[in-house]
């Protein structure tokens, strides 16, 4: 774990703000955010996203997080509605599914559930950050509160039901 990775634990850890809404409204403020779930996740993570564009999951940071994470043994779940971006801007992650296919798996939506705008970020049935919808910025997080999830978490496992085969390790540009 590098020191930036250290500190961002320490901070989200006793950032005071816990099982209380904390509203976000700009990209910066979202990708903060972000950072700040992987970095508290140690056995689940549930992610929904038309395409995972403004997430920066190819990021060195967020390589390190789901590394570490995957290594301690969690598992990742994500579901898109494309798969494009993934593929295109996000080598990192793509080797992160060869590397550690078991514990990763990616679906896409089927046509029926591509209405679906919001986005959303699960982990440990314990954190949460969502956007209200796609095409904003606004949202919240929410740490240490298993009761926020709950609706979300209900909402991913029905998506996740209906999603199909998604990225896979063998994907081009490996």
């Amino acid at each position: 774990m590098t020191q930036q990775d250290s500190e961002l634990k320490h901070k989200t850890a006793d950032d005071g703000d816990n099982g209380v809404p904390q509203p976000f409204a700009s990209r910066a403020e979202f990708q903060q955010q972000i950072q700040h779930i992987l970095a508290r996740a140690s056995q689940e993570l549930q992610l929904f996203d038309a395409d995972f564009a403004l997430w920066q999951l190819g990021s060195s940071a967020s390589d390190a997080l789901l590394r570490r994470f995957l290594s301690g043994g969690g598992r990742l779940q994500l579901v898109a509605h494309n798969n494009s971006h993934l593929e295109r801007d996000c080598p990192r992650l793509l080797r992160l599914l060869k590397e550690y296919g078991h514990a990763i798996e990616c679906r896409l939506t089927s046509r029926a559930l591509r209405q679906l705008s919001d986005s959303f970020c699960l982990a440990d049935g314990r954190h949460i950050v969502r956007r209200f919808h796609q095409d904003h910025l606004r949202g919240e997080a929410v740490y240490d509160n298993p009761k926020a999830t709950e609706v979300s978490a209900e909402r991913f496992a029905g998506i996740w039901l209906e999603a199909g085969p998604g990225l896979r390790a063998s994907t081009t540009g490996l």
